[in-house]
């Protein structure tokens, strides 16, 4: 009788964790906001098959200071892992946070669809980012603080050609939320780590308050220009989705302070999608207690 009694608690509990997982999991909502989400899945399959989306990167290497030689054979310093480019290139050259490419003879590489045998490259943090390309290869450089990268992508990608969208979970109107705004004034800045353990200070105009299930709950926003910018973890993360956390964008509050939050548009950072992308992480403020069901859940290779 002991061991029954036993083996029907442990039953019963584990049918409340299995419950507790698969709360408000039934599609909910009217036609034209299924319409309105799936036209959203449709861009954002769209932003990640683009000549400069996610999918088709294919190699990120960090600069050492003086000559970097690069090209697909295997001695070179900054390795394109294809066949479709020469195994000698040429170089690039790091010195006091500036990058020099050289172009060795024979080799024809482009920017902006003409030939080019030496520049000074700029990086992605500004709005003029030099872009080159050999073939189907393209590449620029990226800096994330004293590191400097060189990116590449393969515009002949097999995994652009095979992609057939990010699964997710059901679409449910009762994840769309008349959130708080609460600002800040003044704006105040953030810690945001990322993958490659760095910090960055950024600023945060506000955090949305909202309610669920009884409980409330606040999440720091980053200011984005024209809309707001939310980097968070939840009860699903490091399960369903990914441990890093997801994104999502909202617009500013209106006039009485409202943001509505639409959880169905959360969704993966890129390091989902490429071990080559930098992430930033959730600012600790930003990993709620909540199992947030709805949105884009975990995708490939679990990067």
């Amino acid at each position: 009788m002991k061991k029954f009694l036993f083996f029907f608690a442990a039953l019963l509990t584990l049918l409340s964790i299995y419950s507790c997982k698969n709360e408000n999991l039934e599609a909910k909502g009217s036609p034209e906001y299924f319409e309105e989400i799936k036209q959203w899945d449709q861009k954002r399959a769209e932003r990640l098959k683009a000549d400069d989306g996610w999918l088709n990167l294919v190699g990120r290497t960090w600069l050492k200071p003086g000559e970097n030689k690069f090209g697909s054979a295997k001695d070179n310093e900054v390795v394109i892992e294809s066949n479709k480019v020469p195994a000698s290139m040429g170089v690039f050259i790091f010195k006091d946070s500036t990058v020099t490419m050289k172009v060795n003879d024979g080799v024809e590489v482009l920017f902006n669809g003409k030939p080019v045998k030496e520049m000074v490259m700029i990086g992605d943090t500004k709005k003029e980012m030099t872009v080159f390309q050999c073939g189907p290869i393209k590449w620029n450089l990226i800096v994330r603080d004293t590191l400097y990268g060189i990116r590449f992508r393969d515009l002949e990608s097999e995994l652009v050609k095979s992609f057939s969208g990010i699964e997710r979970f059901p679409v449910s109107e009762d994840w769309r939320i008349m959130a708080e705004f609460e600002a800040y004034n003044p704006p105040k800045k953030i810690s945001v780590p990322n993958v490659l353990g760095q910090i960055d200070e950024e600023p945060s105009p506000g955090a949305i308050v909202f309610s669920r299930d009884g409980q409330t709950y606040r999440i720091e926003a980053v200011d984005a220009g024209d809309r707001l910018w939310f980097i968070f973890a939840d009860g699903t993360s490091g399960e369903e989705t990914y441990g890093g956390g997801r994104f999502l964008y909202t617009d500013k509050a209106d006039s009485t302070g409202k943001v509505i939050v639409d959880f169905n548009k959360a969704y993966n950072p890129p390091c989902v999608i490429t071990k080559f992308a930098t992430c930033p992480l959730p600012p600790k403020e930003n990993y709620i207690k909540l199992r947030i069901t709805a949105g884009e859940k975990m995708w490939g290779e679990n990067h």
